[in-house]
């Protein structure tokens, strides 16, 4: 484990090719020919860096940006001060209790306020006991955000807060954003989830969501360098509530699985569709949800469990929800983790009621945009292993192309390779593809209990500095680093509700290019889908589908307001955070202007 965090980013002075420079893609189907293809901004090289489960406060909530620019984080609101302690509005980050007896409610009838926050929970964090309380941290919390880094070191591993579909809804509470410990102590991860299953009275949740990291205390400092030297949002989103699965694939095709046979509709088994109503005698305890159960639902039907109330709110809210929810009829979405129809080799893996398995997707992704046009694009997971992913660093729901059809039973599928093949990628300008996609290894991915934020920060370092050490690669490269969902922990962001699926909450973006804005925060509306909007931009693409969420329009914001669209649901092509007239240019470390 990598736990130097002194590591500090360097520039290079750099010549940049004119916006419109031709650039060169290699075909995916084993032609090695080259295809030049116009770009509409200097960029031919995009790429992006997902790590796992963090929200925009949980790791910048403390950020303070450079003089001239405003940040909606912990800190600008005052609910924490910059040494982390509560500030003169801690009251606005409050988390409440509630009662829902009978059926699920985003708002149920609230009961009053937590007096301290519920203890953390260990869950499964790597070198504690399972599922108990952590007494790393104190039991009389004070009832809000709390800086993690004041009771553990900042490498150490803690608990993982839930994050499912129906638990993250009810958690955002209309955007009241109060009730996520309540959700966590009540709701858990759901029953159905082998041995490790929570009971009604011990869900092994506690308030570990409130915690966050203080960039003033030291803590992510590299993270800090890449913001104070490019551009980040500060209203960025997960596009799906809930969890890595159902985010993963909305991070390549702007859509959401679904249940199907040969690419048509149908019904999964029974024991897999969700049921977030409490079971009989219980507050909030949900009856069918967990990573052994329940994760399909049909929310074009008003009586399914759980559908009613996010329809009826999302009805209510300015501007007309994206095609009524965006659910067909008789069509039951994926919303949690299920695995693959499909192993890394591409062998269609077994389906049924006991196999918690998403048969093989035939939705347009960006894979297939790419390949028509002939530009080359990798997806490069960590752990992966030419295939083989015996290793514990490989996440099989990580890898999303292994998800579809029409990557998994041709060619394309060789284009899905271990993130060892990236580093000898990055070393030339001709073996690059112009679109890549990194996931970590495991144990560098971010991913709280099994993971920590300095791993995934050094991974993030690593390939910046190896785009960095290739001149020709550097000068026309973004790299875009985020993560998949926020994890459950809590953020105080508005949070734009697009559809029936999401959007969930704000979650971290950097821009890391010759070509960002440096020391920028943007505050347009942005998605998962937006960057699928910035590579279509860029490679003069159209959107994959009507129904995609690439195919909103860039936001229209108020002067009184930059964050909610005025023309909602709309989402960002992320643009704005570039400056292309202009390179942002910094001189190594030590050096003056002429050494370059």
């Amino acid at each position: 484990m990598m736990t130097n965090h002194g590591h500090t980013l360097t520039l290079m002075a750099l010549s940049i090719a004119l916006i419109g420079n031709a650039s060169a893609v290699r075909a995916n189907d084993g032609d090695e020919k080259w295809q030049h293809t116009k770009t509409t901004t200097p960029i031919e090289h995009v790429i992006v860096i997902i790590g796992e489960n963090h929200t925009f406060d949980n790791l910048f909530g403390a950020y303070r940006p450079a003089p001239g620019q405003t940040i909606s984080n912990l800190l600008s609101k005052g609910i924490i001060k910059a040494d982390g302690t509560p500030g003169p509005h801690f009251n606005k980050a409050a988390q409440q209790q509630a009662s829902d007896l009978n059926s699920y409610n985003l708002d149920p009838q609230l009961t009053g306020p937590y007096a301290t926050l519920p203890q953390p929970q260990t869950t499964y964090a790597t070198g504690q006991p399972p599922g108990v309380v952590d007494a790393r941290f104190p039991a009389n919390l004070p009832n809000g955000p709390f800086q993690i880094t004041k009771y553990v070191s900042y490498d150490a591993h803690t608990g993982d807060p839930i994050h499912r579909f129906f638990q993250m809804w009810q958690q955002s509470d209309k955007g009241r954003l109060d009730l996520f410990p309540w959700v966590a102590q009540t709701a858990g991860i759901g029953p159905q989830n082998g041995s490790y299953s929570p009971t009604p009275g011990n869900t092994h949740q506690g308030g570990e969501a409130m915690g966050f990291y203080n960039m003033n205390t030291g803590d992510a400092p590299d993270f800090k360098a890449m913001a104070d030297d490019y551009a980040i949002s500060d209203n960025y989103h997960q596009s799906i509530m809930g969890g890595t699965g159902a985010n993963f694939i909305a991070i390549v095709s702007g859509d959401v699985g679904l249940h199907n046979l040969d690419g048509v509709p149908d019904m999964p088994p029974a024991n897999q569709i969700e049921n977030p109503n409490p079971q009989p005698g219980t507050n909030n305890f949900y009856t069918q949800d967990g990573y052994g159960g329940g994760s399909y639902v049909n929310c074009s039907d008003p009586m399914q469990p759980g559908v009613a109330p996010i329809m009826e709110y999302i009805h209510t809210l300015p501007g007309n929800a994206f095609n009524a929810g965006n659910c067909a009829p008789h069509t039951y979405y994926l919303l949690n983790n299920y695995g693959p129809g499909y192993t890394p080799t591409g062998a269609l893996k077994p389906l049924g009621a006991s196999y918690f398995t998403l048969p093989p997707q035939t939705l347009p992704t960006i894979a297939d945009t790419l390949s028509a046009k002939r530009i080359s694009w990798k997806w490069y997971s960590g752990g992966r292993n030419d295939g083989v992913a015996t290793t514990h660093e490989y996440c099989t729901i990580c890898d999303p192309f292994t998800f579809f059809k029409g990557v998994m039973t041709t060619s394309l599928k060789n284009n899905l390779q271990d993130i060892t093949q990236f580093y000898q990628d990055v070393a030339s300008d001709s073996t690059l593809p112009a679109v890549s996609f990194i996931r970590p290894p495991e144990s560098m991915a971010g991913h709280p209990a099994n993971a920590t934020m300095p791993d995934f920060e050094h991974f993030v370092a690593d390939v910046i500095k190896r785009v960095q050490s290739n001149k020709q690669v550097w000068a026309k490269t973004a790299i875009i680093v985020t993560t998949d969902e926020g994890g459950g922990y809590y953020d105080s962001g508005y949070i734009q509700a697009v559809d029936f699926f999401g959007d969930g909450t704000r979650i971290p973006l950097v821009v890391v290019s010759p070509y960002a804005k440096k020391g920028h925060v943007d505050h347009r509306y942005s998605d998962h889908a937006s960057i699928l909007k910035f590579i279509e931009k860029n490679w003069m693409l159209k959107p994959l589908s009507k129904r995609s969420r690439d195919s909103l329009p860039n936001p229209i914001a108020s002067r009184d307001n930059p964050y909610a669209p005025l023309n909602r649901p709309a989402v960002s092509d992320l643009m704005s955070m570039f400056d292309f007239e202009h390179e942002h240019v910094q001189e190594n470390e030590g050096h003056d202007n002429n050494d370059k």
